[in-house]
């Protein structure tokens, strides 16, 4: 099994500027990143938490983590994440949703990063109840005004 390792940018939003190199373990099933408390609440950087949340680990145990917010760059790409305040003994994680926010992805066989497409669209769901709903087009069905 080869491990898949990215470098970040991670920064304040506030202050894009100053930002501070991060070395994440890329986890194809993780959906949150976990990141290294230390480096989010250096001064150069000043992430403070916002919330707790109870996670789920892969073995059935739950643990408290805090969440905060923070912006990552890869390269010419830059997303938001809701970054878990990781402890000492806590591995350092890329979740699916900072990859996502990047528009990147992981493909599962060779292990290296791919490029997502940006989508905003509907689902073939709102397509099919537009259509059979007897609107004739997917803004009509979506009236709220009826």
């Amino acid at each position: 099994m080869s491990l898949t390792v990215l470098k970040l940018e991670v920064a304040k939003a506030a202050r894009p500027q100053r930002a501070e190199t991060v070395g994440f373990l890329i986890d194809s099933v993780a959906i949150y990143s976990a990141f290294p408390r230390a480096i989010l609440e250096r001064l150069c950087l000043g992430i403070v938490p916002l919330t707790d949340q109870t996670l789920w680990l892969a073995l059935g145990q739950a643990i408290r983590r805090q969440v905060g917010v923070t912006l990552c760059r890869y390269q010419d790409r830059i997303g938001g994440a809701s970054p878990i305040f990781g402890e000492e003994t806590d591995a350092v994680l890329l979740g699916s949703h900072t990859l996502k926010a990047l528009g990147l992805g992981l493909d599962p066989i060779r292990r290296e990063l791919i490029q997502l497409p940006m989508m905003l669209a509907g689902t073939n769901r709102t397509r099919w109840l537009a259509i059979h709903s007897g609107a004739g087009r997917i803004s009509d069905s979506l009236r709220t005004d009826r």
